[in-house]
């Protein structure tokens, strides 16, 4: 089953299709969001904020969120969590 991860601001990414979230800080990873608005595929969920992470997906495409990469990690770990069944049953 396909579960959802709020990356801000209402905006939600397929948690079973990202391959990495990474930091936007260092320049070959500015290159690689670059390249992707270039190529139209780069969707920017910030909502005007500065850019604090990239996900990247299956797809290719790069979604940018304003969340710390931390915080979007925990959220697709607690995602995963959920989706395990209990060693109760």
């Amino acid at each position: 089953m396909n579960k959802l991860v709020n990356v801000g601001f209402g905006n939600v990414v397929n948690s079973s299709k990202i391959i990495g979230i990474i930091s936007p800080e260092a320049a070959p990873i500015k290159r690689m969001v670059q390249t992707a608005k270039d190529n139209g595929m780069a969707i920017d969920a910030t909502c005007g904020r500065r850019t604090k992470a990239v996900i990247v997906t299956e797809s290719g495409h790069m979604v940018l969120s304003s969340l710390l990469p931390e915080t979007i990690a925990g959220r697709v770990n607690q995602t995963n969590q959920d989706t395990l069944p209990s060693s109760n049953e």
